[in-house]
């Protein structure tokens, strides 16, 4: 498995290109911002895009898609719960950022979907707490945690649709179960292990 991840935008967001190794099929997750930049790499790495998966729909992991979609033609895939968010301009605005109105999702996904990409396999776990339609990917011994859960932090909940008791209850039923060996790649920050923050998240021990 290919695994590049971009950090992008104001936001220091985390952009994942995820291809796989013997069919050069790929997507990327969170295009936030730096459409120019994701395409260059996926350019290099050689892969043919066919999703662009959303782990929510703020606009720090949303900002590049109608660039990066028109180019890559591929499909856009988010939670039903937080579609509607890509048309709204509340965070933009409340951030000063002016981003151009994403195309709508060609695909609405809920918690147990899959998503497929040449021989990678993905379940969708639907955690629900940063908003209302985060998700995080499972497979291939890794986690893609949106912002749920991020190296010794958890996503914030104080925007609109965020619940804390919501997210901790996500991350507990979720993303705990997991094997510590599981690599979670966060939508910001480094990467880390579901071990790692089992044992040292100040978060998971309140």
């Amino acid at each position: 498995m290919i695994v590049e991840k971009l950090v992008v935008g104001p936001f220091a967001s985390n952009c994942y290109i995820v291809g796989s190794k013997s069919n050069k099929e790929g997507m990327i997750i969170d295009p936030g911002d730096e459409a120019k930049q994701i395409l260059k790499r996926v350019k290099q790495l050689a892969l043919d895009i066919k999703l662009i998966v959303l782990t929510h729909g703020h606009i720090d992991h949303t900002g590049a898609l109608k660039e990066v979609r028109e180019v890559t033609g591929a499909e856009v895939v988010i939670h039903a719960d937080d579609a509607k968010s890509l048309k709204e301009r509340s965070l933009s605005n409340l951030f000063g950022l002016l981003y151009p109105i994403p195309p709508p999702p060609d695909r609405l996904l809920k918690g147990g979907d899959s998503i497929d990409i040449g021989d990678l396999h993905f379940l969708v776990l639907h955690t629900p707490g940063h908003t209302p339609g985060g998700v995080c990917l499972l497979g291939q011994g890794v986690v893609f945690s949106g912002d749920t859960l991020f190296n010794y932090g958890v996503g914030r909940t104080d925007l609109p649709g965020g619940s804390y008791s919501q997210l901790m209850n996500s991350i507990q039923t979720k993303l705990m179960t997991l094997p510590d060996n599981t690599v979670v790649y966060p939508g910001h920050g480094p990467d880390t292990t579901i071990g790692a923050e089992r044992r040292d998240n100040p978060f998971l021990h309140g």
